[in-house]
C-alpha cells in the first residue's frame, strides 16, 4: 500500500534536514506507528504521505502512484484526523459533517451512523464552538471516515479522551483494520501504540533507528524472568525466577501451591524504555 525509499525533505530557509533517507513499506490492513519525541520528523513524514509536502527527494509510492503526482483524486481515497482539529465553529456537528461529505465526489457514509459510533448522537446538534476537547476529537474521527477510505491518518487519536471513549476509538481502528483499511498513527502513546500497532518506526532526528512489532520489541529488548508477589501470612513477599525451565522450578513450584498469589508478570521490556534504550531520547 505504501513503499518509501531514501526520503529526504528540507524545508526551506534550513539548513539541516527534517527527514534524512526513511525507507519503510505498508501493506494494506496493518496499522503502523510513528513514535518520536517532539520534532523528530514524524508530522513531516505524514505530511509528505498525505500530499501536502510535494518537494521532497527519494521515492514515496502510495496504492501504486507516486505521490508527487497524484491530484485531487488522491484525497478521494485516505482520510485524515489531525490532532487539533478544525471545524466551523458555529455550525452543529452535523452541519460540519454534512458539509465535508458534500465535498466528495464518490460514496459517503452516512453522518448520523459515524456520530453513533464515537458516542456523539446528543451532540449532534450542538455547535462545535459547545464541544470539549475530547467531543472535537470524536467528531474529527468522523470526518477522517466520511468518504470510506483506504488509508487512514490519524494523528494522536485518543488525546483528550476519556477511558471509555478512548477505548471505544481503539476498537473503531481495530474494525477498520480488520476491514482491509490501512492505518497510519502518529503518537506519543506508547500504551495506544501497542495496543493498537501492528508495526511501529522510531523516529528520531530524521531518520528512523528501529522498526518491528511491539510484541517482538518488548520480548527482545526484555528480561525472561517473571516476578511473583505472594503472600506469607500477613506479609506480601516477592520472589523473581527464570523463564527458563520454570515449570520444572520446585520453589516457584512450592509458592504457587502454598500460598495466595497476589500478582504475576513477566519482565517484558515497556516500549518507552525500549524506546529510551535505542533512541538516548525521552518521548517529549
Amino acid at each position: 500500500m505504501i513503499e518509501v525509499k531514501e526520503l529526504h525533505f528540507t524545508y526551506p530557509k534550513i539548513k539541516e534536514p527534517t527527514l534524512s533517507g526513511l525507507n519503510f513499506s505498508i501493506p494494506q490492513g496493518e496499522v503502523f506507528g510513528f513514535l518520536g519525541p517532539s520534532g523528530a520528523g514524524k508530522s513531516t513524514t505524514q505530511k509528505i504521505l498525505i500530499g501536502v509536502l510535494k518537494n521532497y527527494l527519494g521515492s514515496v509510492n502510495v496504492m501504486g502512484k507516486e505521490i508527487r503526482n497524484t491530484g485531487p483524486e488522491y484525497f478521494e481515497r485516505i482520510g485524515v484526523a489531525f490532532e487539533f482539529p478544525n471545524f466551523y465553529s458555529k455550525f452543529t456537528a452535523l452541519e460540519n459533517l454534512q458539509l465535508f461529505r458534500s465535498l466528495y465526489s464518490g460514496r459517503t457514509a452516512e453522518p448520523r451512523f459515524l456520530l453513533e459510533q464515537v458516542n456523539l448522537t446528543e451532540a449532534a446538534n450542538l455547535k462545535v464552538s459547545q464541544l470539549s476537547k475530547g467531543m472535537k476529537m470524536r467528531l474529527n474521527f468522523c470526518r477522517a471516515l466520511l468518504n470510506n477510505p483506504q488509508i487512514l491518518f490519524l494523528d494522536e487519536p485518543t488525546s483528550g479522551l476519556d477511558p471509555v471513549n478512548a477505548k471505544r476509538m481503539k476498537d473503531l481502528i481495530l474494525e477498520k483494520k480488520a476491514n482491509g483499511t490501512t492505518v497510519i498513527i502518529t503518537t506519543h502513546n506508547m500504551q495506544a501504540a501497542e495496543e493498537l500497532c501492528d508495526r511501529v518506526a522510531f523516529i528520531v532526528d530524521g531518520q528512523i533507528k528501529l522498526i518491528d512489532s511491539p510484541r517482538e520489541l518488548k520480548l527482545l529488548n526484555g528480561k525472561k524472568r517473571v516476578r511473583l508477589e505472594y503472600r506469607h501470612h500477613n506479609e506480601v513477599r516477592n520472589e523473581e525466577f527464570s523463564l527458563d525451565g520454570i515449570g520444572e522450578n520446585e520453589y516457584f513450584l512450592k509458592l504457587v501451591r502454598e500460598h495466595p498469589i497476589e500478582t504475576i508478570h513477566s519482565q517484558e521490556a515497556s516500549l518507552e524504555q525500549i524506546f529510551i534504550d535505542v533512541t538516548g531520547r525521552q518521548l517529549t
